[in-house]
């Protein structure tokens, strides 16, 4: 009777047995294919196939909302449809085969292991091991000494020295396709180990090197929510990280733009807040050149570049258009010698590991000494600063220094003898009196200077007949000046007349004599932009160089005509398209949302990755240009400002802009910073899913704006009937409804509750993630047009009296929005027009 119910047992426990082994391993005898996965002992971690139209092998979080990829078998050998199969090959590999049979990746062991078996932890890390071994020892093979954009708590970032195993984590080529991207980040240098990350084979940015405590300059990498250990020794060379709770949940990863970014999993917001990022108040690698140092506050977003103390810039007209690549170079005939001293440095990133000399056994007064030995050596530091000892020498040009407010270390810079002596002899000259021959030539400088101002009134006065005549003058000499300052074609007024039939209305395309097909810009005699505003869209569109930033050829400056000469772009300018009832049908949704995508891509380099840090200020539909492939470029720089020194934001009381797309802390009180620009992104994605101008009024029983009507319908549920019915299937309607959450992130009333356009990208490119819920818009009430549309502003009337004083850019009677108090209700948004400009 007993034989039964024992054979039952058996064959439960045998059942549940082989179920165990499914679930978590992959075996000689189980193998997965695609749609089937293993999930990790407690449920953390899963592997599986990913992806759309390619297919890969990958390890993901499982109970997280946001399921992002942590490792990736075969980045590079995609399977091409849904036959892929992981399994136990004859010699104990872990691989992964196509439909016939072809090997796409392979784990790769040296040695024979038929009995291997392949398990997922807990930690993510997935191990091959002979009969499920435990011991980290016994390993096969395992996916963290293999890491692909993202390190884990755990795993080690850095060198194995006697095998010569490097580990680095590489980025995805972008936010869905997980092939090898541009950009890597491990150590480098096994003496002075030092975190870097490269853009192909270039530097791009760095973390300074380890001084016993942490790295040097690394701020809040030193972690607050995790443990960080940094091992150095003669066998190996990494840093790995714990974190301090088990309930939090961190990573490192490298994004596709070479971001290195610390994120931490917030459980209230169901989405990855980014703790810490290498490229956050930080400047770019050697962004200032060499032998300059590099100041950026925490507060700002533009670097403030300075030569060090006996150098002088060596490109000074470069410097003076905000380009520091050229660096600083020794002031002439500057001399270094024994007798030399040194100028502190303090709270710095050391400079790069190039060509230097490192002593771990004295102190830092030997470190001087020993410095002032070799006249080539131009710094000097502690190496270990947890025991005040340890001495490195850096010898010829000193390449990317760094000073921060709060974090850094000390280093000391060598000042040459020809700076300490011409600040003697500025001393001596200071308490020099005057000599005999100063007091006799004295008299006669002085008849000379009345006499050459009386010449100088007569001809001052001559100068006012003159005046049109000294303007063409003064203009064909800023042409030759723009000409020597930028490597940039300036161009003949009859060449360019010629190819537009003299600016015919009919060609506005011109063509130039070789043919090449090129858009002009002609400013009017009657606009209000001067020389300046000219040659800063020169200067800044020649500067900065993106595929979602229109590309400026050439330009023509002569007598009174200021003319552009941009790349050639066929679909014309976004508003011509997506305003216009006939031709915004040529844009599908999948269209809309990549120039939706680019522009964001045009304004994140804008904002952080160029070297010069811009506001464009004039962010609008008619300012994005098309190309033969609807890519997006972003034009039109006259008004944009860059940032420097230690501005988060500016102000000004010339308020200029595109009515709709201001934002509402600018129109105000004139602050302009690069959350304006986030405003005006927000408002221009809002027309590009709907079609529809901000002004527009989509209902006759209420008077809000666009932004106010979006708002509304999304907090009733209705979000998608926002959406342009010109736009033809298919339609992802859940990006549709994500663009329109993203944009009134976007046009928040105020800026701190903005995103970055770094954010702003990341929701964009990320499914499924969980974003926050929008407070109200600025400008979200509109008045009765009826009740102020013939009122006359006057200075009672504006909450603030600058809005009034700023010389608004906007015609007398033109309908502008303008901010004033009514019945006691400030912040209020009415529309009305100017009869009359008002100025201080």
């Amino acid at each position: 009777m007993l034989i039964f119910p024992c054979f039952l047992l058996l064959l439960y426990v045998s059942i549940f047995s082989s179920y165990s082994i499914v679930a978590n391993t992959i075996t000689s005898n189980k193998s997965i294919t695609d749609g089937e996965t293993i999930t990790s002992p407690g449920g953390v971690f899963e592997l599986g196939f990913f992806g759309n139209e390619s297919r890969y092998l990958g390890v993901w979080y499982k109970n997280i909302s946001s399921h992002n990829i942590v490792w990736v078998a075969n980045k590079d050998r995609p399977l091409t449809d849904s036959s892929g199969v992981s399994r136990i090959d004859s010699h104990g590999n872990l691989v992964l085969v196509d439909r016939n049979g072809s090997l796409l990746w392979s784990s790769n062991i040296s040695s024979t292991a038929p009995d291997s078996v392949a398990e997922l932890l807990d930690s993510g890390n997935l191990i091959l091991s002979n009969n499920n071994s435990a011991n980290p020892d016994s390993y096969l093979w395992q996916s963290f000494d293999f890491p692909s954009n993202t390190l884990l708590p755990g795993m080690k970032l850095g060198w194995t020295l006697n095998d010569g195993l490097n580990r680095y984590l590489t980025s995805w080529k972008s936010e869905t396709d997980p092939s090898q991207g541009e950009f890597t980040v491990g150590f480098e240098n096994h003496l002075l180990p030092q975190i870097v990350v490269r853009k192909r084979s270039i530097k791009y940015n760095r973390i300074g090197p380890y001084n016993g405590i942490s790295f040097s300059g690394a701020g809040e990498f030193r972690g607050v929510l995790y443990k960080p250990s940094f091992i150095f020794n003669k066998n190996e060379v990494y840093y790995e990280e714990e974190p301090a709770d088990n309930s939090v949940i961190i990573r490192f990863e490298l994004n596709p733009y070479g971001f290195f970014e610390h994120l931490t999993w917030d459980y209230q917001f169901q989405n990855w807040s980014l703790w810490y990022s290498l490229e956050t108040n930080r400047c770019g690698y050697n962004m200032c050149g060499e032998n300059t140092l590099c100041k950026f506050n925490y507060s700002n977003s533009m670097p403030d570049c300075e030569c060090l103390n006996g150098y002088t810039p060596k490109s000074p007209k470069g410097w003076s258009l905000l380009n520091y690549s050229g660096g600083c170079v020794p002031i002439p005939q500057l001399n270094f010698g024994k007798e030399d001293k040194f100028e502190l440095l303090p709270r710095v990133q050391l400079p790069d590991i190039l060509h230097y000399w490192l002593n771990t056994s004295i102190n830092l007064e030997d470190c001087e000494a020993e410095c002032l030995r070799n006249f080539s050596c131009m710094a000097y530091a502690n190496s270990d600063i947890l025991t005040s000892s340890g001495c490195i020498l850096w010898f010829d040009n000193l390449v990317d220094i760094q000073q921060f407010d709060d974090e850094g270390q000390d280093l000391y810079v060598r000042v040459g003898t020809l700076e300490l002596e011409s600040n003697k002899e500025s001393k001596k000259k200071e308490s020099r009196q005057p000599t005999d021959e100063i007091k006799i030539i004295l008299p006669a400088v002085s008849a000379l200077l009345v006499f050459g101002l009386i010449v100088g009134y007569i001809l001052l006065n001559k100068t006012y007949y003159r005046k049109g005549r000294n303007i063409v003058n003064n203009q064909d000499l800023a042409s030759s000046s723009l000409e020597e300052e930028l490597e940039l074609p300036l161009y003949d007024l009859a060449t360019i007349a010629t190819a537009t039939n003299n600016f015919s209305l009919s060609n506005k395309i011109g063509c130039s004599t070789d043919g090449a097909r090129n858009c002009n810009k002609k400013l009017s005699k009657n606009s209000r932009q001067g020389f300046q505003e000219f040659k800063n869209e020169v200067v800044l569109t020649s500067s900065l160089q993106h595929r979602n930033l229109v590309r400026l050829l050439g330009c023509c400056i002569q007598g009174e005509e200021r003319i552009l000469i941009y790349e050639y772009m066929p679909n014309k300018s976004l508003n011509s398209i997506i305003f216009d009832g006939t031709n915004s049908v040529k844009l599908n949704w999948k269209r809309r949302f990549s120039i939706i995508v680019g522009i964001a891509r045009g304004l994140l380099y804008l904002h952080q990755d160029s070297r010069l840090r811009v506001i464009h200020r004039d962010l609008k539909a008619s300012n994005i240009l098309l190309d033969s492939q609807m890519n997006p470029k972003i034009s039109d720089f006259g008004i944009a400002r860059t940032f420097v020194g230690d501005q988060t934001e500016e102000n000004t009381k010339r308020v200029v802009g595109t009515y709709g797309y201001i934002s509402p802390e600018y129109a105000k009180c004139g602050l302009f910073s690069i959350k304006s620009d986030v405003f005006s992104f927000g408002v221009l994605v809002l027309e590009i899913v709907s079609g529809k101008t901000n002004r527009y009024i989509p209902h006759v029983d209420h008077h809000l704006n666009l932004l106010g009507h979006a708002w509304t319908l999304l907090t009733e549920g209705k979000a998608l009937e926002l959406m342009d019915p010109s736009i033809e299937d298919p339609v992802t309607l859940s990006e549709v409804l994500k663009c329109i959450q993203v944009t009134l992130l976007c046009v928040q009333k105020f800026p701190k509750d903005r995103p970055k356009m770094s954010s702003v990208l990341v929701m964009l490119d990320t499914d499924g993630l969980m974003l926050p819920w929008p407070k109200q818009p600025g400008f979200f009430v509109q008045d009765d047009l009826s009740a102020t549309q013939n009122e006359a502003l006057t200075r009672n009337d504006c909450d603030y009296a600058e809005v009034c004083e700023r010389r608004m850019e906007f015609k007398e009677g033109q309908e502008v929005e303008v901010l004033y108090e009514k019945n006691g209700f400030k912040d209020t948004w009415y529309l009305a027009k100017i009869y009359r400009l008002y100025s201080a």
